[in-house]
């Protein structure tokens, strides 16, 4: 038994958006999925997906992307990423009550992982404009829209937090936590993600969202004060999921 992660799925089966315009690494990406995700994962692992699973806007344009989901191997943990319009977060309940027990969705919850708690949120973090002079060097920043995203973090972590306390409340006391957005941006050497982490001792974070090469790098990854750091976006991993624990 093994646990597995992976990001940005970005399924389109039943609307009209293709990824290819990103990349040739996603050019036919849902045969990709498949292939890897059946190779490396077996029935009795678990698979976390790190959002932006599926571009439809409601759950009967998702219904054959989250079909598509529910048919790989494996346990699937669900987090909510900024393009899943049909994920309300005051109706996960619902959504895990309706797909349950072939999907479960992580949010204002945690998922019990032998001796771990699984917790995790969206998360938000700020991502410009940023303002470079005619050498690449940073001269500025839009200030209103990082006031704004400084607001939706705080929202994200209260979020979180309840989830690790929860998680913590039934005795857990090992954690990993899962995120969409990165925890930190290009301005960041530590953010109230990070520090989340350390407070509660969460020996793994791992995320998503970032596409691109140019854009691999805008936050942490591998050990950073103790704490494991991954980028799964599904480009990244050329759709080859991670594992996170053995």
């Amino acid at each position: 038994m093994a646990l597995y992660a992976m990001g940005d799925f970005h399924l389109s089966f039943q609307v009209d958006k293709s990824m290819d315009v990103f990349g040739k690494v996603w050019r036919h990406h849902e045969k990709k999925i498949e292939k890897y995700v059946n190779r490396m994962v077996s029935s009795e692992d678990t698979l976390v997906l790190t959002g932006d699973h599926s571009w439809g806007r409601n759950l009967e344009e998702c219904r054959l992307d989250l079909e598509f989901i529910r048919n790989l191997p494996g346990r699937k943990i669900l987090l909510r990423g900024n393009h899943d319009m049909f994920w309300d977060a005051k109706k996960t309940r619902a959504l895990n009550e309706r797909f349950n027990p072939e999907l479960f969705f992580l949010q204002d919850n945690y998922y019990a992982y032998e001796d771990y708690a699984l917790v995790g949120t969206k998360g938000y973090t700020f991502e410009g404009p940023f303002y470079y002079d005619a050498w690449g060097n940073l001269m500025g920043w839009d200030e209103d829209r990082q006031a704004h995203a400084e607001k939706l973090v705080e929202r994200e972590m209260t979020r979180l937090r309840r989830s690790f306390d929860s998680a913590a409340s039934a005795g857990y006391k090992k954690f990993i936590m899962f995120l969409h957005y990165p925890p930190t941006n290009i301005l960041e050497k530590e953010s109230p993600f990070t520090k989340i982490a350390a407070e509660y001792g969460a020996e793994q974070v791992v995320y998503s969202h970032c596409h691109g090469a140019s854009r691999y790098g805008d936050s942490i990854r591998g050990e950073d004060q103790g704490i494991i750091y991954h980028l799964v976006s599904g480009d990244y991993l050329d759709f080859k999921p991670v594992k996170i624990l053995p």
